[in-house]
């Protein structure tokens, strides 16, 4: 019963993502930040001050763009435009948690660009060959789940404040305030290999190296704690989905169905 619940809304939302193919193509090449940021650390890295070469560099970055492909989540703007426009009552009457819908439409969403993630790569060790590299069946295994868990721990940090959109109008502004810190304790800007050491300890005991920079490690093969990384993605992933089930059951209890 639930694999056939899942299989009717993957399809569904696949089918409508692979309609807007052109807005795919914008999506994904609107997370190319990385590959500029690659060109900017290459050629700071000419100088030998960073400990990291031009070709690691240009990995990393390169994995990082990978990265940021597979766990970009846009859940509280379309959760926030249900509270606000009354839609979610409609959803409540399912069997069935609201928050499947967004699970179901993000993995969809995954599947369907997935072509030209494969593209934009092939064409990246084309132009730059000295870059190309092979990683091994183990890194490849643990980048596979240390994928799935950032993009479970991005979806459920961003969905937890999805929820106070039953308090206010704009509960996306709390994603653009969290994303500041995303931006630069990530790894999306520099990796977290360049970091002064004690910042970097201290980064380390956040979710937002877990995001990114772990991840892209473990392919590129720089040097990281494993067994910490898998550890402090989950327990930070059940924390906010504790706090997620709190807000949810307590932002129910306001909501009125406005706009429906």
């Amino acid at each position: 019963m639930i694999w056939k619940k899942a299989k009717t809304l993957l399809s569904v939302y696949y089918a409508y993502m692979v309609e807007y193919r052109a807005e795919l193509i914008l999506w994904v090449l609107a997370g190319s930040l990385p590959i500029i940021l690659m060109g900017v650390w290459i050629q700071a890295s000419q100088g030998g001050q960073f400990g990291l070469t031009p070709v690691d560099f240009a990995r990393y970055f390169l994995a990082v763009f990978l990265v940021r492909q597979f766990t970009m989540v846009w859940v509280i703007w379309e959760f926030e435009r249900e509270v606000v426009e009354g839609k979610l009552s409609s959803r409540l009457l399912q069997p069935l948690d609201p928050a499947w819908h967004h699970v179901t439409s993000h993995i969809s969403e995954r599947a369907a660009r997935m072509p030209f993630i494969i593209l934009l790569i092939a064409l990246f060790f084309l132009l730059y060959p000295q870059a190309f590299w092979i990683p091994s069946l183990s890194q490849i295994c643990l980048f596979t789940i240390a994928i799935l868990l950032a993009f479970t721990l991005r979806f459920v940090i961003q969905y937890t404040f999805a929820m106070f959109a039953f308090w206010t109008e704009r509960a996306s502004a709390l994603e653009n305030f969290w994303f500041l810190f995303y931006l630069f304790l990530s790894g999306l800007i520099a990796p977290l290999e360049v970091f002064p050491e004690p910042v970097r300890a201290a980064v380390l005991c956040t979710p937002f190296p877990y995001l990114i920079d772990f991840p892209v490690s473990i392919l590129v093969g720089l040097p990281t704690d494993i067994g910490r990384g898998f550890a402090m993605m989950i327990g930070w992933t059940l924390l906010f989905l504790g706090l997620n089930r709190i807000l949810w059951r307590a932002g129910l209890k306001r909501y009125s169905g406005m706009g429906a």
